[in-house]
């Protein structure tokens, strides 16, 4: 039986447990540098100390105790100690080209405790690779003087990760856990990765996702919704969403409450011990914690429990003491709506009224916004975008193809400037080209779940399902026009047939949802210009 069967059964049965905070474990240890070090990194050129996933080649038994702990305590699933082992995240201490090596080491040193565990007790425990967030953002400038800037870019993102969950793998982990987002751009790069790395394995992983609520405000850092962060992730191939860190329990109550309504899939709920004191350490009780999740159990919100910063095995005990005998969380019914995103969702209904797409950001459809791009009045270009939100559009339309532009780069650049923009970025982009490459451009700057518009069978079912299929993996919609190998669709048989053929190489070759898909059958303007094409509205 493959671990999303054992799983899933698991889950059927009751709620299960997560262990807690790794971090908060090993401060007691009181470390020193010369722990950190070993032998091994005894002549390292950088400080090591406080670099915890190094501990897994340096002190795997501090690690092993840890996680043996959790087990005792009666968590059903261990994380492994990588939260930070990336190159991304290791640069800090110049560790990039160990990064391998420390995901190996820490899944095997979980892999050990866990069938360890079931030796002596018959129980089953599931380890689970975490993939932390990283300490840069995709979505966001560190420059307030260059809105513009990224720090890191998607691409380099998916080359960290996919080393990361490929070394997991390869160590033998149950899950691929990528956790604690609080920019969805950053967690869209780990699914992409992660997909990825379980296409090249033989035993491939299911995948947990979580993201971080960073205050009461109910958003993330990058500024989304609960909502429009499930609808940015929810077309990736998702065993469990839920939430994480930041807050504690009973802060987390009306997001989680949110999460367990909209989800498809089981959900997961890790809190914090409570709110950081002064000194920076986590007061909340194992009683109070388990007290609050225990409500959240019987709300019927949560498959799956645990705890984050702050929290012991004493935590993790009076959890899994709470939750016995609580029917597990029923996963939502996912209506078959179109759901898009920005910083807030937009949902298509049979009720809605006419979906209103701003396109005066488009350099073929508007001199003035051309103008503005071609003469980098950029601040005045995102006047265009803003005053067609708050004119009523539902969706902006950005098309940036122009033979004076470089086109991927001017895509990439003033997406990055509306997502500085909360007023734009709160609804989300249809990106506009007929050159595959600058879509591909735009969805790398996209932390939303936005439109390609759009893709045709012009060049073929290879390269319609070629490009169908990375749309679906960065988790857009997409527009199919109404053209094949013979050329544009001029009647409505030909309409007709090749939406049709569309449509099914879409869904039954390339696995995009029926509702994500938006056809354009080429009803023309009465006249192009062209004579032949007089009657197309007619026919």
């Amino acid at each position: 039986m493959n671990t999303q069967k054992q799983l899933k059964n698991a889950l059927e049965e009751r709620i299960l447990i997560m262990d807690g905070a790794m971090g908060s474990l090993i401060q007691p240890y009181e470390l020193g540098e010369a722990d950190f070090r070993g032998s091994r990194f005894a002549n390292h050129d950088s400080s090591l100390e406080g670099c915890n996933d190094l501990l897994s080649i340096t002190a795997p038994g501090v690690i092993r105790d840890i996680h043996t702990r959790f087990l005792e305590a009666g968590a059903d699933i261990i994380e492994t100690n990588t939260f930070n082992a990336t190159q991304v995240s290791m640069e800090d201490y110049n560790l990039q080209k160990f990064v391998r090596e420390m995901n190996l080491a820490s899944a095997k040193v979980a892999r050990e405790a866990a069938d360890d565990f079931l030796k002596a007790t018959g129980r089953r425990s599931f380890v689970a690779g975490s993939i932390g967030p990283a300490n840069k953002t995709a979505s966001l400038s560190p420059d307030v003087n260059d809105p513009a800037f990224r720090a890191i870019t998607f691409d380099e993102l998916v080359l960290a990760y996919h080393e990361q969950a490929k070394a997991l793998l390869d160590g033998g982990v149950d899950i691929l856990l990528a956790e604690t987002s609080f920019d969805t751009l950053n967690m869209k790069a780990a699914l992409f990765a992660i997909a990825r790395a379980n296409r090249e394995h033989k035993t491939p992983a299911p995948v947990m996702c979580s993201v971080t609520i960073t205050d009461k405000s109910g958003r993330t850092l990058s500024g989304q919704t609960v909502e429009a962060f499930y609808t940015s992730v929810a077309n990736h191939d998702l065993f469990s969403i839920g939430i994480n860190c930041a807050l504690g329990a009973d802060d987390m109550r009306p997001y989680m409450e949110e999460m367990s309504r909209i989800a498809s899939m089981p959900t997961s709920c890790y809190p914090n011990a409570g709110l950081p004191n002064e000194f920076g350490g986590y007061d909340e009780t194992p009683g109070a914690l388990a007290t609050t999740l225990g409500e959240f159990m019987k709300a019927g919100w949560l498959n799956i429990a645990g705890g984050c910063c702050g929290t012991t095995p004493e935590h993790i005990e009076a959890i899994a003491e709470v939750s016995r005998g609580i029917t597990p969380r029923k996963p939502a019914e996912s209506p078959k709506r179109l759901r898009l995103s920005g910083l807030e969702r937009l949902e298509l209904t049979k009720e809605s009224n006419f979906t209103m797409i701003g396109e005066r950001t488009n350099v073929t459809g508007s001199r003035r916004f051309r103008r503005l791009i071609m003469e980098e009045k950029f601040e005045e270009a995102l006047e265009v975008a803003r005053n067609q939100v708050d004119g009523g559009a539902n969706i902006i339309d950005i098309n940036l193809d122009d033979g004076m532009l470089d086109g991927e780069q001017a895509m990439t650049h003033f997406l990055n400037l509306i997502a500085a923009e909360p007023d734009i970025s709160r609804v989300p982009v249809m990106l506009d080209s007929s050159k595959f490459t600058i879509l591909e451009a735009g969805l790398k700057c996209m932390q939303g779940k936005g439109v390609v518009n759009s893709i045709s069978l012009k060049e073929g079912e290879e390269s319609f399902l070629e490009q169908a299929r990375l749309i679906r993996q960065y988790g857009a919609a997409v527009v199919v026009m109404a053209f094949d190998e013979v050329g544009q669709a001029d009647n409505t048989e030909r309409r007709v047939a090749i939406c049709t053929r569309a449509y099914h190489l879409l869904v039954d070759k390339a696995g995009f949802p029926p509702e994500d898909i938006i056809f354009d059958p080429n009803i023309l303007t009465v006249g192009t210009g062209i004579e032949e094409h007089a009657d197309y509205a007619l026919s």
